[in-house]
């Protein structure tokens, strides 16, 4: 099998290298990339790649994730989260490939207290989401052969992370604040690369489970509760660790004003994932202590 990974170097691509090496051979490409191009700036070239090399399987685990740039650059974001897709679907499907991608919560309006189901009504607070919803359902129209996972707070021991800032914080201050009225599950980019191997494995069986799920880590926080257990988790494994920090002090989403409006409720009902894989998603914490094992 031959599968064409686009956003190699991203946090969840970078997981993808790893998981999707058992299937068969991976070409993982960049915006840098060449000959090929990996680059969703430029639709058409990315379309003739796929054309070219007329894989089986094309990962897109790249985008425009600034949710504040977003909205400063609309024109970009749009061609990196929806006019890409739609070119990536149709080539996909001139080829008979299948096309996976990744969405977000960011696709709802954020309120109420349940999970959104997969099936709930859209309603974007922001440029990014509803980029991502116009990437989502151009993927819907050009090709069948599709999975689109939503996942939110996706974290990663390589690179920046919400983990990392906090300690860093920790390590200088001894008052934190940490916004405790948006809820959602932290999710680490390993799982999400894991979970999208077993996915693609099940599909190329049985092609009915094409469609949109939500990925996410099991359990909800808040910033507050995660940030939380990070400094508490921190000091356990490493009870030397420099740390000022007496109080983490719990504020709203008002406090810290951000370009783009944040959704309260990223809270993701993963049922359909579960039935349909015949997978059962570990806690958050599980992903967030191994993550925090790994780091110190």
């Amino acid at each position: 099998m031959k599968i064409l990974l686009l956003g190699k170097n991203g946090q969840v691509g970078w997981e993808l290298q790893r998981s999707l090496a058992p299937l068969g051979e991976v070409l993982a490409l960049d915006r840098h990339s060449t000959p090929w191009c990996g680059d969703l700036s430029q639709p058409e070239r990315l379309a003739q790649t796929v054309r070219d090399l007329r894989p089986d399987v094309v990962v897109n685990a790249a985008a425009h994730t600034a949710v504040d740039k977003a909205e400063s650059e609309p024109e970009l974001a749009r061609c990196l989260n929806a006019t890409a897709p739609a070119a990536l679907a149709k080539a996909a499907a001139e080829v008979g490939a299948w096309l996976v991608h990744y969405s977000t919560d960011y696709v709802f309006n954020g309120q109420g207290d349940q999970p959104w189901q997969e099936g709930g009504a859209t309603a974007p607070l922001s440029v990014y989401g509803q980029t991502k919803l116009e990437g989502e359902q151009a993927i819907a129209a050009a090709c069948a052969k599709h999975l689109v996972f939503r996942t939110s707070w996706v974290y990663a021991a390589r690179g920046g992370n919400f983990a990392k800032t906090m300690l860093r914080l920790a390590a200088e201050r001894e008052r934190l604040t940490v916004i405790d009225d948006q809820h959602g599950a932290p999710t680490g980019a390993d799982l999400i690369a894991d979970v999208t191997a077993h996915a693609i494995r099940c599909v190329l069986q049985q092609q009915d489970l094409a469609g949109v799920y939500h990925l996410v880590a099991a359990g909800e926080t808040t910033w507050h509760g995660y940030a939380s257990h990070v400094i508490a988790t921190a000091r356990q494994i490493k009870p030397d660790l420099a740390l000022q920090v007496k109080e983490v002090a719990p504020v709203s989403t008002a406090s810290f004003p951000t370009p783009a409006q944040r959704p309260l409720n990223s809270r993701l009902s993963t049922h359909k994932l579960q039935q349909s894989f015949g997978l059962v998603l570990p806690p958050w914490q599980q992903g967030v202590d191994r993550m925090l094992a790994e780091m110190l």
